[in-house]
């Protein structure tokens, strides 16, 4: 506790969230909330908001939003440690390597327990023959499987996104993969769509306009029930699957800021709250220890350059874990080495096979199948037809209309169809060879969200921080925005992250017969999608050798 105490010292924050963060992290409470492939897939979005030098105004706090639904859940009575995915207490860190974030901590979040997903090798691989033992075992599974359904069903939202998302999915998807050329591009939909609801937290008039425009929702209300329910929906720690969204903001030492605003971040989006001094290596290293923690270390290399200037006033930070396995895994004595027929010459790559029974997708200029992960979620390989590029399929919209189209008939209880699937679609035997893949990339934002309609945030003459209520009498922009992402795919499934840094200064034709072989030897598109649907993460691999 001493140490909680002494790294609030000179911190000028409300005293009761000093209090709170004073406290010892322990078991992780949960107020339980009512109403996230064989993959770690990982985002984080930073977004720094830092004063302009060469103005002088006087802060202004914000107007009082309208109150916040008391339906709304919280993050838990008290602030706790956030251990690392697959980490402890004590070594929050990748690698055993202890982290420097919290000694700077306010508060820190506090994520709900779930109950582990019972196995079946864990309740009847040794039960013998006994009628007894069996029935025991029986129980006993039963009894673990309700825990674990209770958990799981405890957090959903009840939220329906057909289409509530599909504007800012498509548009921001087909900006940010198009133009990789021979390079491979990775980008994360859903974390952007979280980074960009902070930043609108804290930004007014039609700075704040031109955010909820991008992101489909006509209020800030609407915004923040929509955002709680992504986290919401897009949470699983069940020890089948991993799918953790995280939010940090990181306060500037001897400042002042909106507590609702504060409060605000903190219960709609969970988010921890850090303080100190900007500039300096310390701080710095405990962002990126913070980074490293939520994405299990993946993008410890890229989070190396991460760095707040001395004129940043506040960063926002927003992660994705994601981690589970193939339904049907590859054998890895299938696996061999073949030709990949890259944008810059043919590459020796190895490639994982497997025959199914499956759905095989097609529409006018592309064919797809689909990969599922075990309890939730999938991957979507979307293969160009010869002729076609993948630029052309995301600026076309076939691809991103493809990814969010209901792929199944819907029916009532009477057995009327209520809402048509994918028209291009036959079950059949699917003959698989797609290559295992490390791909990465990293991407400037600024250019492309100004493309997409967000510009005053980052021109200091025009945006507006207000409901920030940050003590400087200078004006406020972002100044820098960058993704970094990174995925992996093997026989065992796939393990990804990326982070997204804003730093402010101040088909073809019916498929033959009854077989088909699906062949990913030339470039292609990618998702991997969660239990809602929603693509967590998309790309384009060029180059499966990164």
């Amino acid at each position: 506790m001493k140490r909680y105490k002494q790294a609030n010292e000179g911190i000028h924050a409300p005293e009761d969230v000093k209090e709170l963060a004073a406290q010892p992290a322990g078991k992780r409470p949960y107020t339980r909330w009512t109403g996230a492939v064989a993959a770690v897939l990982a985002v984080a979005l930073i977004g720094g908001i830092a004063m302009w030098p060469k103005q002088e105004t006087d802060p202004t706090l914000a107007a009082h939003d309208a109150p916040l639904s008391d339906e709304l859940p919280t993050g838990g009575e008290s602030p706790q440690l956030r251990t690392a995915p697959g980490g402890d207490e004590e070594t929050c860190g990748p690698n055993g390597v202890p982290s420097s974030y919290e000694t700077c901590a306010l508060a820190l979040a506090g994520y709900p327990e779930m109950a582990p997903y019972p196995r079946d090798d864990d309740f009847f691989s040794d039960v013998g023959d006994s009628d007894d033992a069996w029935k025991k075992a029986s129980d006993a599974h039963s009894a673990a499987y309700s825990a674990w359904w209770d958990d799981r069903d405890a957090l959903r939202s009840g939220t329906d996104y057909a289409g509530l998302m599909d504007g800012f999915l498509s548009s921001s998807t087909a900006q940010f993969l198009t133009g990789a050329g021979e390079e491979n591009r990775v980008y994360s939909p859903l974390n952007v769509y979280m980074a960009l609801s902070m930043l609108a937290e804290t930004t007014g008039e039609n700075t704040r306009q031109q955010i909820l425009d991008l992101l489909q929702v006509d209020s800030i209300e609407a915004l923040r029930e929509r955002a709680n329910a992504l986290w919401l929906d897009n949470y699983r720690d069940d020890g089948v699957v991993t799918s953790i969204l995280g939010n940090s903001l990181w306060l500037r030492d001897g400042m002042t800021y909106s507590q609702k605003t504060l409060d605000t971040l903190a219960k709609v989006y969970f988010a921890s709250a850090f303080s100190g001094q900007m500039g300096t290596e310390e701080y710095n290293q405990a962002l990126r220890d913070w980074i490293n923690a939520q994405t299990n270390g993946l993008l410890a290399e890229q989070a190396q350059g991460l760095e707040m200037s001395p004129e940043t006033v506040l960063a926002l930070a927003s992660t994705i874990y994601f981690k589970a396995a193939w339904d049907d895994e590859f054998s890895k004595e299938r696996t061999d080495t073949d030709t990949f027929h890259a944008p810059g010459g043919d590459v020796d790559a190895d490639f994982m096979h497997s025959s199914n029974q499956s759905a095989f997708f097609w529409g006018d200029n592309f064919t797809a199948v689909r990969l599922s992960f075990q309890q939730g979620g999938d991957m979507w390989l979307i293969l160009p037809d010869e002729g076609v590029t993948a630029d052309e399929l995301l600026q076309s919209g076939e691809a991103m209309e493809f990814l969010l189209a209901p792929k199944y008939d819907r029916y009532d209880d009477e057995g009327n169809v209520t809402r048509e699937g994918w028209t291009g679609q036959k079950y059949l035997t699917v003959n698989l060879s797609m290559p295992k893949f490390d791909v990465s990339s990293d991407l400037d934002l600024v250019d492309g969200l100004k493309k997409l309609g967000v510009t005053d945030v980052f021109d200091s003459t025009v945006s507006n921080f207000d409901p920030l209520g940050a003590s400087t009498g200078d004006p406020l922009y972002v100044g820098t925005a960058q993704h970094a992402a990174r995925v992996k795919v093997d026989e065992e499934g796939c393990e990804a992250a990326a982070y997204t840094v804003m730093i402010a200064e101040c088909g073809e034709a019916m498929p033959p017969d009854d077989e088909v072989d699906f062949v990913l030897d030339r470039p292609f598109l990618f998702a991997v999608t969660g239990e809602t649907g929603l693509p967590l993460f998309t790309g384009v691999v060029n180059q499966p050798n990164g």
